[in-house]
């Protein structure tokens, strides 16, 4: 098969959502359906002892969260799905916005009892700002919930987009029908269980009872309205990430899920170009080529790996290739090279353009590293760094475990699961999160895979200004406004609050203050 038709077969797809909205439920069902498992576990399962397939540190089967991404690849229908199951917790952004620059498309699903929540606000600007198509799957319609309408308009107004409903549900929790599926022009029975009747609309008149109830017939006059004031349905403005289809249904129970992931499937773009620093690279560009985006310690504590997951952008990965790490121009040979399911891996003898692998990392890795084969070099557009909003001081509590220490922060940093700055001129070591939880598992981790205790003084929140190096005098800066460097040895400053920010800003309009979110803003559009 060609370089073209192993692209197209590629739907690699991100799902992103508030915590508890059913996200790793709707995972363990695609899983299903790719035949990966038999039974579907849940996040609840630190009760039953059933864990999510997804969820694979330890950490995460305690507390029963996702707290890390997953990858999961898996054959259907004649397409090659590579799955990333992002973390759900609010503390957990960071590892998840670097997970949507190795996306083609993004799943999001949204609670119909609760309507959007903060993180889905959160989740879906990075989307928006990176111009990433955005499926919305509206979940718990066996459940009471809000109305549809009301469900959409919400969209429409919180998210800024378009929206198109390929479905309509005909009641919802005890009352709960079925869905009017509008792309199909079927109606598809809720009876309750596994089971689902599909039923053509020519041949409803038929179905007297579900026909007549009034009900449906409710939802029928409703579809006309939507059908008459509604926004028209276009693919292309789907792929640019200015309209999303949305889908209602249950993932627990489960319904529409099929239907829904069939009709994902169809629609979600195949890989795209990549745009390096002078050009754009094709996914059948001859060469291969990828980025890393993700590096995980210590999947297997046993061995004490340390895995680089690669977004392949084109070509044809070979298992034992050799290829040039762009940012130094070592040559590397990747040899151990995996596929996964959660932490199950097997191991890959070639990829393509879409496919998500794992690569051994010795050592040499950065998040953000551009591997290819080849002479002509590039490398592919810096991934965004976004600023903590949390810092702490950390040490030691034995100082006779320095190394181990130095390792484990080291690591750790260079996953992403952290960032490290360092104090001016005092080098004590500050390091930075965006949410409480990333710290304690943090602490878990450096206890449990390097044997050390930390402890942790909280310097609270601030709020991170990156400076040029030559506007740094460091007399300007105390501890109300820290100066620190991070980890590539630039300046910023780690202001107390919004009115320390204003006051430094008044008494010194010459500096310039950079912020890295506004940036990264603008680098996408640019």
């Amino acid at each position: 098969m060609g370089l073209q038709e192993e692209v197209k077969k590629r739907k690699t797809f991100a799902i992103i959502s508030h915590p508890d909205a059913g996200k790793t439920t709707m995972t363990e069902k695609l899983l299903l359906f790719g035949k990966l498992i038999r039974s579907a576990g849940t996040v609840k399962g630190k009760k039953s002892g059933k864990f999510a397939t997804s969820d694979w540190m330890e950490i995460e089967k305690q507390r029963g969260i996702s707290v890390t991404s997953s990858v999961m690849n898996f054959d259907y229908k004649g397409h090659k799905v590579n799955i990333l199951d992002t973390p759900g917790h609010e503390d957990f952004s960071e590892d998840t916005y670097r997970t949507l620059t190795a996306v083609d498309s993004v799943v999001m699903i949204i609670d119909a009892t609760k309507g959007i929540e903060a993180q889905t606000i959160k989740l879906f600007k990075v989307c928006k700002m990176r111009g990433i198509p955005i499926f919305t799957f509206i979940n718990k319609l066996d459940r009471e919930a809000r109305e549809p309408l009301e469900l959409l308009d919400q969209i429409e107004d919180v998210l800024n987009i378009e929206t198109y409903p390929m479905n309509w549900p005909v009641g919802m929790g005890k009352r709960f029908l079925g869905t009017l599926d509008r792309y199909h022009d079927q109606f598809i029975r809720y009876n309750g269980n596994e089971e689902e009747t599909y039923i053509p609309m020519a041949d409803m008149e038929k179905e007297e009872d579900i026909y007549n109830h009034p009900t449906y017939q409710e939802t029928v006059e409703e579809l006309e309205l939507l059908d008459e004031a509604g926004d028209q349905f276009s693919i292309d403005r789907v792929w640019d990430g200015e309209q999303t289809p949305v889908f209602f249904g249950s993932a627990l129970a489960p319904f529409g899920v099929q239907t829904f992931f069939d009709t994902f499937i169809d629609m979600a773009p195949a890989p795209r170009p990549r745009r390096t620093e002078e050009e754009v690279i094709s996914p059948d560009y001859p060469d291969f080529s990828g980025f890393i985006f993700k590096i995980q310690a210590n999947m297997n504590p046993q061995h004490r790996d340390r895995i680089a997951f690669l977004r392949v952008c084109s070509g044809r990965f070979e298992r034992g290739m050799n290829v040039t790490l762009a940012r130094t121009g070592k040559n590397i040979r990747l040899g151990q090279t995996q596929q996964f399911v959660a932490s199950s891996r097997d191991t890959v003898q070639e990829a393509f353009a879409g496919d998500i692998i794992g690569v051994y990392d010795p050592g040499s890795y950065r998040i953000g590293d551009t591997l290819i084969e080849g002479k002509k070099p590039f490398e592919y557009d810096e991934l965004p760094q976004f600023p903590p909003e949390m810092f702490q001081r950390v040490t030691a509590k034995n100082v006779m475990k320095a190394k181990q220490f130095r390792k484990g922060i080291e690591q750790l940093v260079q996953e992403g699961a952290i960032q490290l700055f360092r104090g001016y001129p005092t080098d004590s070591m500050i390091i930075g999160a965006v949410g409480q939880l990333q710290y304690e598992v943090f602490q878990y981790r450096m206890q449990n895979e390097y044997n050390v205790e930390v402890m942790l003084e909280s310097i609270g929140d601030r709020i991170p200004r990156w400076l040029n190096k030559e506007q740094v005098d460091p007399k300007l800066f105390d501890e109300r406004n820290l100066l620190v460097k991070d980890r590539e040895g630039e300046f910023l400053v780690l202001f107390k609050n919004d009115f320390a920010l204003r006051w430094f800003t008044d008494k010194h309009p010459e500096i310039d203050l950079i912020d890295l979110y506004e940036v990264n803003q603008y680098d996408q559009k640019t």
